[in-house]
């Protein structure tokens, strides 16, 4: 097991929940958390329940910086209307929760590492930032040699998501387009989210 794995597998047992929806999940055989303490039950505080709901938010989007979480906070609580609802939107809008919400590759780390190595075009201009921020309209692509790649090819193949309605893709193609800005409601997440815990965090 890579320490890759082994950290995605961390992750999910200190949360206690299979965070990605993945088919094969950690907690199957250690339904508690990692380290001494992990099988301790404990009574968890307003605070903790707040700071878990922005773990788990933040963890899920391939485990994004503090700063930049906060930032994105920061910026849908400026935001007219519900800083909940704008912060799913804000986040919803990377390249590379959009690449992997098409199905073109296995997980939200792997989008990640496709980006930075060149193989994504934007309305037809290469982007190697998976923070991109995508508008309404856009048409995202992948570059001629990279959609022969074997984890591309068995993405598409044997998809583990449905596409979600705000996009709209063309799998023969492996093109997609970001239709709309989701609301919380709209975005398949595996387990329950709960951004209004999330604001109250950094509202305190």
């Amino acid at each position: 097991m890579t320490k890759r794995i082994q950290a995605k597998s961390k992750i999910c047992r200190r949360l206690g929940v299979n965070l990605w929806g993945r088919t094969k999940s950690p907690l199957a055989r250690r339904d508690y958390g990692p380290g001494e303490h992990g099988q301790k039950r404990r009574k968890m505080s307003d605070f903790a329940n707040q700071l878990a709901a922005k773990q788990k938010l933040k963890k899920y989007y391939a485990n994004m910086s503090e700063r930049q979480f906060r930032s994105a906070y920061e910026e849908a609580s400026k935001t007219r209307g519900d800083t909940a609802e704008n912060l799913i939107g804000l986040l919803e809008r990377r390249l590379d929760i959009t690449l992997f919400r098409f199905n073109f590759v296995p997980t939200i780390f792997a989008a990640r590492q496709f980006i930075n190595h060149g193989h994504v075009k934007v309305n037809g201009k290469r982007v190697n930032i998976p923070s991109y921020r995508l508008r309404e309209g856009d048409i995202i692509e992948l570059r001629e040699k990279a959609q022969n790649i074997p984890m591309v090819l068995e993405a598409v193949a044997r998809p583990e998501r449905d596409v979600p309605e705000y996009l709209a893709v063309d799998t023969k193609a492996l093109k997609g387009q970001f239709v709309r800005v989701p609301k919380l409601s709209d975005v398949p997440y595996p387990v329950q989210m709960e951004p209004n815990l999330v604001i109250e965090y950094y509202s305190r």
